[in-house]
């Protein structure tokens, strides 16, 4: 079994780094040292990684569908607080207010739950596109808001645009 033991050059090594255990932990696998790593065989050492510090292959299928859910979730959250902000009149109506208040901490939450396994630019992107279409669709189906086929179209182009986000995931 290998371990790691102290840099010569540098002295003895942080195994509280999450990146140097992981280059650490990759280099005594392979039986090789990088820069900066010396690996040398103990039979005192009984503890080993079982993983890297940000793999890829980690992750499963099931994390992936729950952070879009979750995510299309605080998407539809999105749009809850952007209706119960504009019924709430400058903050001047109680129940409207505390709707927006929930639903706002809880998109956010959900937002950034989602932000762990995806990435931040695709999940902004979806978390966007899915609170103003389904603000802009309720705006319409309650008269708010005038509803005609560009409008329709164009709302379908962003979700379009959302799927194809997804696929290319």
């Amino acid at each position: 079994m290998t371990s790691v033991g102290a840099d010569p050059l540098v002295g003895p090594t942080s195994l509280t780094s999450e990146y140097s255990r992981g280059l650490r932990s990759a280099a005594a696998r392979v039986g090789v040292t990088a820069p900066g790593v010396f690996v040398h065989s103990s039979a005192e050492s009984t503890t080993s990684r079982t993983r890297e510090p940000y793999p890829d292959s980690d992750k499963t299928a099931a994390e992936y569908v729950m952070s879009w859910l979750v995510l299309l979730l605080s998407g539809v959250l999105e749009a809850v607080w952007a209706v119960a902000l504009g019924k709430a009149e400058g903050f001047t109506k109680l129940g409207p207010s505390v709707v927006f208040g929930v639903a706002l901490v809880a998109s956010m939450a959900g937002l950034a739950f989602a932000m762990r396994e995806l990435p931040t630019g695709t999940a902004y992107a979806v978390w966007v596109g899915v609170g103003a279409s389904l603000t802009v669709v309720f705006g319409m189906v309650t008269g708010t808001e005038p509803a005609n086929l560009v409008r329709v179209l164009l709302l379908a182009g962003i979700v379009g645009c959302i799927i194809g986000l997804k696929l290319t995931h």
